[in-house]
């Protein structure tokens, strides 16, 4: 009797579980946002972003994707000290719903684009990052994989008390690694992207 009502009550606590994980899973596709974090046309950087977005989606996780190149032209005349802008308006009501960040960062000079401080100094305070988490993936045309860019740009999350996953990927000759379908296929990084990726899901 004690042996099947245990296993009862676990029976129990599984489902009870499963619901949870179900509930949780289908609040992560609500709240995701892959930020493309330069306005340069046809870049790596949106290609990488896109990659994400297919791999999360197969993992049951809709993700948006708000790129640098949708910032209105006219921002910094309009919108740089409290002054409205409509267009932008609706980015940050994207950026208010969201959760969770995954910022794919290009190396721009030695550190991360001037474009993606410059969103992050028009995003409003405190509702668009604080105490929301973020996974940050940089690359790089080098050798190093925009490892000082990644370093810069975590110690402003950090300010905007934005929580970063410890897993941080640096991916090098970053156009070396697509395929001719937009896929990265060489098999660490794939490994690699596919862990941080199930990480950032549980984070």
């Amino acid at each position: 009797m004690v042996s099947r009502r245990f296993h009862r009550v676990g029976f129990l606590k599984y489902i009870f579980y499963c619901s949870q994980l179900t509930t949780h899973h289908s609040q992560l596709t609500k709240m995701v946002t892959i930020i493309s974090s330069t306005n340069r046309p046809g870049s790596s950087t949106q290609k990488l972003a896109v990659y994400y977005q297919k791999k999360l989606l197969e993992k049951g996780v809709e993700a948006d994707i708000l790129s640098m190149a949708e910032l209105p032209g006219n921002l910094i005349e309009t919108s740089l000290y409290g002054k409205p802008n409509a267009e932008f308006a609706k980015i940050q009501e994207r950026v208010s719903a969201t959760q969770k960040f995954l910022f794919v960062i290009p190396e721009y000079n030695g550190s991360f684009p001037g474009i993606l401080k410059f969103f992050i100094d028009m995003c409003a305070f405190p509702q668009s990052f604080y105490d929301k988490k973020a996974a940050l993936v940089g690359h790089s045309s080098g050798k190093y994989g925009n490892i000082r860019g990644i370093d810069h740009f975590t110690g402003v999350c950090h300010y905007m008390h934005l929580h970063v996953m410890p897993l941080k990927l640096h991916i090098p000759n970053i156009r070396a690694e697509f395929d001719d379908n937009g896929d990265l296929f060489k098999d660490d990084t794939v490994k690699f992207t596919n862990e941080q990726i199930d990480k950032f899901i549980l984070f």
